[in-house]
Parts: structure tokens; C-alpha cells; sequence
């Protein structure tokens, strides 16, 4: 009678092509290639602390364990996601009596370190300055915000990217040329749908190949195409994480798409985080706030269209309330454009949270009792409807030492351009009432 439990399980099919060392890796060429930072450190015998930052499924893990063979250390593994401190100390036991026994270096490698909080990456630091182990860590969040300023200053930051659809093609080949796709025949176009889908991970490509690959056996079939693949692939949303880097970096590309006044490049990423998952209420808010910052008073209807859309994703909810949310980036992108209103926001904010406190002037005030007239609150007051042009010309408003102000500086586009030609005349009134006041009350 066989032993059940001593039949090794099939490995899946990203886990039994795992490249063994850096001349197979598909990929990363900008650290790998010939006279590049890892290449280099290899050939030179001389291991180092190191950060691997890049999105999932572009071959940190794999990296690292070939960087340990290269250097003939011990390689021990630990995932942030599950282990504490107690595994941290037992890395480094084991790290101590690999030393004392023959000698070996040890690469600690640690999966998602930027799941560890700030005293569990502080463990690391004495065994890393002694030199007992090689810190490599791994993360697909930036570690500029995740990785505490001790360990970082004490590890190199590698930067990985997502693997281009050639590189995919090429990861493709090797799978075909080991026989891991067991005489299937995929046409040019299936490739490239895989390819699509995949999104630059590796991982999720090999994923869909052995998906494919188990539902055409299962249904005796040897050529796939395009259709067979959007029937039988369990497809997740694109790459996006809706708290980390690609959240925040394409919600960035879509405001900065709309002030640059590119409606294309705003529909893309405006549909990039509805494919990926993002709050489409969290994008009407993002869009009305792209409104008040970036067009202003140039064109008003702008505002009015934000607000609406995200009125109309109310009402309607997904998908079809997202046509309205698509519409109001289009209007938003292709308005005049002003930040004069924002910049004039934000200078008052800051000049009157580091200023003193400065009285009303005592015309500006409201007299309602005899007492408050008596004492001159609201004493010379013009009522500005009772002036030319409803314009009291050299009124002053702001608190004595600051009639200079300006703030609000209008740009010669759109609205504010007419607004700026209003404000120019209302200071020439200005200027004219102070060079004549006995004439400030005649047309």
C-alpha cells in the first residue's frame, strides 16, 4: 500500500520555472544587466543591505534567493505578514550558528517588510551593523513612508519594474521551450491577450498560462484563442492598490492630466482606478476639488459640472453614473485654466495664522446700540450702491497696514481675464480718489 502522504505535490508552473540564477531572470535589466549594481556585487563577492521596492510579481523574492546562492550564504526567509520578533531572534540564532559552524554569511531575507512596525525593523539593526546578517527586504510600498529612517539609511533602495509585454513574450518562450505547456498551441493574438492581462507580473502570467493550460486539458482542446481565454480565465482587477503607491500615483496622473489640459491622458487614468477598484465617490470629490484648485474662477462652470457629476453618481451609481464623472474630467481638462483663486487662498491662510491679531477698523463695524455709534462703529461708512460704478473709490477694508495687500491676482484667461480688467479700473479709481478726494463722489 503507497504512502499518500509521500507523493510530492506538482509545483505550480511560476514556482517550477523560478529562474536559478541572474542570466535567467527575465526582467530588471537596469540591475542586472552587465555592469549594473547587482551584477556588479556579485562579481565582486561582496554582498550588501538592500530594499527590492516594486509591484508585485516582478521577481524580488527570486532575486534574492539568487543573490544568496551567488554569494554562497545561508538563506533564510521570513514573511512580515506572519512572523514577530521571537522569528526575527531565530533568524538570527541561526544566523549565529551558521558562522560558528562553517563559517557562511547569512541573507535574512524579509517578504513585505513594510508590514512590520517601527520596533520590529529596529530588531534588525544590530545584527546588521555587526554584520552577522544581510538585510534584504522586500515591498511593494514605498519605503521612503513604510520603512523606518534607521534601517533605511543602512540599506541600498532598489527599484523594480513591472515587466514590459515583450519581457512577458519572452517569459512565454521559455515556458513553450520546457514543455510546461504540454503541446498547446496558442495563436499570436491569445499570447498578447495573456500578456493584457497579466498587467507586467510575472506571477499572474504563469498564473493564466497554467489556468489555461488545465481548462483546455479538461476540455480536450489543443488550440486557444482570444475567446477561449475570456471564457474559461478567472480575471482580477489590474494592478491597483486601493491604500498604497498606485492608488495614489494614478489619482496624481489624473489631476495633473486635467491641469495640463489633456482630456485623453484624464479619461485613461479616470478609467485605469474604475477598472482597478477605486471609490468612484472618492474620484467625484478628487474631481470637484480638481474644479476650485486648478480652473477657478476662469470658468465657473466648471465647478458647477464637478458638483453635478458627482450629484448624477449618486443618483445613478455605477456603471452608468460614471459616463457623467467621465464627461466632467473631459470639461475640466479642456477649461481655462487658474490657480489664482487657490494661491490667494493659501497666501491669506498663511499670512494670518502667523500674524497678530488685528482690529476691525472701526468704520467696518456694526453699530447696532447707541452706545457702539456713539463710540464711532460704523461712523463714515459708504454704502457702496450709493457710489459710481457701486464702487466706494479709496475705501479701505483691511486692518490698518494692510491696504497693500493682493493676494488674489486674476490670469488673462478665461472669466479672470475680464476680472482682470475690472480690478485694473477699480484701481485706477483708487489711485484717482487719492490724488482728488473731494471728487470721489462724481462719475
Amino acid at each position: 500500500m503507497s504512502d499518500l502522504f509521500s507523493v510530492e505535490p506538482q509545483k505550480p508552473l511560476a514556482e517550477a520555472l523560478r529562474p536559478a540564477a541572474l542570466d535567467q531572470v527575465i526582467g530588471q535589466q537596469h540591475l542586472i544587466g552587465p555592469g549594473k549594481p547587482l551584477s556588479l556585487a556579485v562579481e565582486a563577492g561582496k554582498p550588501h543591505s538592500m530594499i527590492l521596492w516594486g509591484p508585485p510579481g516582478v521577481g524580488k523574492t527570486t532575486l534574492a534567493r539568487i543573490l544568496a546562492a551567488s554569494f554562497d550564504a545561508e538563506f533564510i526567509p521570513i514573511s512580515a505578514v506572519f512572523a514577530g520578533v521571537k522569528d526575527i531572534r531565530e533568524a538570527v540564532e541561526k544566523a549565529h550558528a551558521a558562522l560558528q559552524r562553517s563559517g557562511r554569511r547569512t541573507i535574512l531575507f524579509v517578504d513585505e517588510v513594510h508590514r512590520f512596525n517601527k520596533s520590529q525593523q529596529d530588531a534588525f539593526l544590530p545584527f546588521v551593523e555587526s554584520g552577522l546578517i544581510t538585510f534584504i527586504g522586500a515591498t511593494t510600498e514605498n519605503p521612503s513612508f513604510e520603512v523606518n529612517s534607521a534601517l533605511l539609511s543602512r540599506a541600498q533602495v532598489y527599484v523594480l519594474n513591472s515587466l514590459s509585454e515583450d519581457e512577458l513574450q519572452l517569459l512565454f518562450q521559455r515556458a513553450q521551450s520546457e514543455g510546461a505547456l504540454d503541446g498547446l498551441s496558442f495563436s499570436e493574438a491569445a499570447v498578447s491577450t495573456l500578456t493584457g492581462y497579466a498587467d507586467g507580473d510575472a506571477r499572474r502570467f504563469l498564473n493564466l498560462l497554467e489556468q489555461t493550460r488545465t481548462a483546455a486539458q479538461a476540455r480536450g482542446m489543443t488550440d486557444i484563442d482570444p475567446d477561449f481565454l475570456e471564457e474559461v480565465l478567472t480575471l482580477n482587477a489590474r494592478r491597483f492598490d486601493k491604500g498604497g503607491d498606485a492608488f495614489y500615483d494614478q489619482i496624481s496622473a489624473l489631476h495633473k492630466s486635467v491641469r495640463g489640459s489633456n482630456p485623453d491622458a484624464a479619461l485613461y487614468w479616470l478609467c485605469r482606478m474604475l477598472d482597478g477598484g477605486a471609490d468612484p465617490r472618492y474620484l467625484a470629490r478628487r474631481i470637484v476639488r480638481m474644479a476650485w484648485e486648478d480652473i477657478g474662477l476662469a470658468d465657473p462652470r466648471a465647478m458647477q459640472i464637478a458638483n453635478d457629476a458627482a450629484a448624477t453618481y449618486e443618483r445613478l451609481g455605477s456603471p452608468e453614473g460614471e459616463l457623467a464623472l467621465g464627461q466632467a474630467v473631459i470639461y475640466l481638462a479642456v477649461a481655462a485654466k487658474s490657480n489664482a483663486g487657490y494661491k490667494a487662498y493659501n497666501e491669506a491662510r498663511a499670512f494670518v495664522k502667523q500674524d497678530k491679531s488685528r482690529p476691525v477698523p472701526v468704520h467696518l463695524r456694526n453699530a447696532p446700540t447707541r452706545l457702539m455709534k456713539e463710540l464711532g462703529y460704523g461712523h463714515a461708512y459708504r454704502y457702496a450702491h450709493d457710489e459710481p460704478h457701486a464702487y466706494a473709490a479709496g475705501e479701505t477694508y483691511l486692518p490698518e497696514g494692510l491696504e497693500d495687500i493682493e493676494w488674489y491676482r486674476p490670469v488673462p484667461r478665461g472669466l479672470e481675464s475680464k476680472i482682470q480688467d475690472k480690478l485694473a479700473f477699480l484701481r485706477q479709481l483708487d489711485a484717482d480718489a487719492q490724488q482728488n478726494p473731494d471728487s470721489e463722489k462724481q462719475e
